[in-house]
């Protein structure tokens, strides 16, 4: 037998404790949510100060002393929320400034102990290993180099915006001009508008059993339609309802036409806001509609809802199920041709029960689940260009009212459109 002295200092085990606890502390206060708060407040107040001058400009043109007198109110609410959105970002920067400085100096002394604890790898373990990682970077880089770049194309999962990470707002709010009678309906602004309408909104009220709408309104802006004034009505029918009017509260607005569920039928209407001409396309007919495959959850059903008309940048789609698909989402393109004409369909594996409502980004699927009166969550996506499901997402929606019944996305300024229990409101969506 023989003694064993160990001549090297014990190692300081309590170092490397400390080490790993402040680094998971670094990575509580530093989360990815985090980051983008500033982002968000950013594109707010770049959205606010839009909508600020477009009003201004609405108010150089009035004639009417009581209407301009009832704009400058509304551009005196516009310049307070934004003072309350520089307010906000003033102190978020603050404290990402405070984090900074302390995430500085923590990095810092976890460098400098680092250091130290590599005096105890005798056999020199780590500094083989970064050698070995560098010349495999070199490696990677070396083929990189080699290889030919491929053309750039625009994915319809990205479009350049990114992975959508967060929905900021409400941005805009307000109960519709009909008031609380219509709970049920849609809004938002044509996709693809015509040259001078660029501004224009359109509303539309589900009067009849809150099921059923015959004519689309249309205000020059939105400041006109929070005020509820100047409205242009534009009748689909003289009745209500009747063969070819509208059913169910999604529907979507592009290049100068209406699309929606037509009145009892397993059909796409596009209805003509100019010649008010109205083109129809059958689905297949399994397809469901009068509420076979509606929207819902588990506290109650979104009835009429089997249809549902979304937007992004390349176009129109319908989303709807059929029997044969056990009632699982189908996503087909509608091309916007006079009639309009059905181009590629993917199917899902999302029952389309188990979502209260879809909308489109980029060529990705969103839809969105009922958690709980105060948040809408969207848990799912499906991308039509890798086929590719998840249903991970957990991207939650403050809500201003318990249900909603219209969303769609409008790619020309990122917003969601709301209609929900008869207010109107629009969300930011955030991308990486």
């Amino acid at each position: 037998m023989c003694d064993l002295k160990n001549l090297d200092p014990l190692f300081p085990k309590d170092e490397l404790t400390k080490v790993e606890t402040t680094a998971l502390k670094c990575i509580r206060s530093i989360t990815s949510e985090k980051m983008t708060d500033l982002d968000r407040l950013v594109l707010g107040l770049q959205q606010r100060i839009k909508q600020l001058e477009d009003n201004v400009v609405e108010l150089e043109k009035e004639n009417s002393n009581l209407y301009a007198a009832v704009s400058l109110r509304i551009i005196e609410l516009e310049f307070a929320e934004i003072q309350d959105l520089l307010n906000k970002l003033n102190r978020t920067t603050d404290d990402y400034h405070h984090l900074n400085v302390q995430a500085a100096a923590q990095l810092e002394d976890m460098k400098d102990t680092m250091v130290e604890l590599e005096k105890f790898d005798k056999m020199r373990v780590i500094k083989k290993n970064r050698e070995n990682q560098i010349k495999k970077n070199l490696e990677q880089c070396k083929e990189e180099l080699k290889a030919s770049s491929p053309p750039p194309t625009v994915s319809p999962g990205r479009c350049g915006l990114g992975q959508m990470v967060n929905v900021a707002g409400p941005r805009t709010s307000s109960l519709t001009p009909y008031g609380t009678s219509y709970p049920y309906g849609a809004w938002g602004r044509d996709v693809k508008p015509a040259r001078g309408d660029e501004n224009k909104y359109w509303l539309v009220g589900l009067t009849t059993s809150n099921v059923f709408g015959h004519y689309v309104r249309q205000y020059s802006t939105l400041s006109t339609l929070l005020l509820g004034i100047g409205p242009k009505d534009t009748y689909i029918s003289s009745s209500n309802p009747t063969t070819n009017t509208i059913q169910g509260s999604n529907m979507v607005m592009y290049a100068n036409a209406l699309y929606y569920n037509c009145y009892n039928k397993y059909s796409v209407c596009q209805f003509n806001m100019t010649t008010r001409a109205i083109s129809t396309v059958a689905l297949p007919s399994d397809t469901g509609y009068n509420s076979k495959f509606p929207f819902a959850h588990l506290g109650t059903t979104y009835s009429y809802t089997d249809m549902d008309f979304v937007t992004d940048e390349s176009g129109v789609y319908v989303i709807y199920a059929t029997t044969s698909n056990f009632g699982n989402v189908i996503i087909t393109k509608v091309e916007t041709s006079n009639p309009p004409v059905f181009n590629q369909t993917w199917f899902t594996s999302l029952h389309k029960k188990t979502a209260t409502n879809t909308f489109m980004v980029c060529g990705v699927l969103y839809a969105t689940r009922y958690l709980d009166k105060e948040i809408e969550e969207i848990f799912y996506s499906y991308d039509t260009k890798t086929n590719k499901e998840r249903y991970d997402l957990k991207i939650n929606i403050k809500k201003m009212k318990t249900n909603i019944e219209h969303l769609n996305y409008d790619p020309r300024d990122h917003l969601l459109y709301v209609y929900s229990d008869a207010y109107i409101v629009t969300y930011e969506l955030v991308f990486q």
